[in-house]
């Protein structure tokens, strides 16, 4: 196995949680979240040569699995209409109330795919400038974006 292999497996088995989270944001069945999955892999794996590390590996990552789902919804003009839930709503959910988790990724699903993203990655914990370079976006714009984002969140809350 060549050194290239093995280091992109590592990258792969460091940062599946990157991976199954866009995923799963994006995905409105089992069935479209593992071809979303298997996406994303071709494509940082055809994207890998091309890596220049210019920016960090999540970043990489986050902006091949964003681009690679967004494509996908729109090459199957499929807007998911609910959140895909596992069984292990609780992993996701940590130390949080897993039905308060539930509508959080409900009311997330039925923003813009732009805004999506951004929550993604701010749940992530990212910075407004790692948000910036992931979406292509300035830091002025994420926040924006982002106070619009939770008013928007908080209105769905209250309906």
């Amino acid at each position: 196995m060549s050194n290239t292999k093995e280091e992109f497996l590592s990258l792969i088995d460091d940062n599946r949680n990157i991976i199954y989270k866009v995923c799963f944001v994006y995905s409105d069945s089992v069935n479209t979240h593992e071809d979303l999955f298997q996406e994303v892999l071709i494509n940082l794996w055809n994207s890998w040569p091309k890596f220049r590390r210019e920016c960090k590996v999540q970043t990489w990552i986050y902006r091949i699995a964003l681009n690679t789902c967004v494509s996908f919804l729109r090459k199957s003009k499929a807007r998911p209409s609910s959140m895909p839930l596992t069984n292990n709503i609780e992993d996701v959910a940590g130390d949080f109330d897993p039905e308060r988790v539930r509508e959080l990724y409900r009311n997330i699903n039925n923003l813009e795919k732009i805004e999506k993203a951004i929550v993604l990655l701010y749940l992530e914990e990212r910075s407004h400038e790692e948000i910036s370079q992931i979406l292509g976006i300035s830091k002025t714009n994420v926040a924006v974006k982002l106070f619009r984002i939770k008013e928007k969140l908080k209105q769905m809350t209250q309906n």
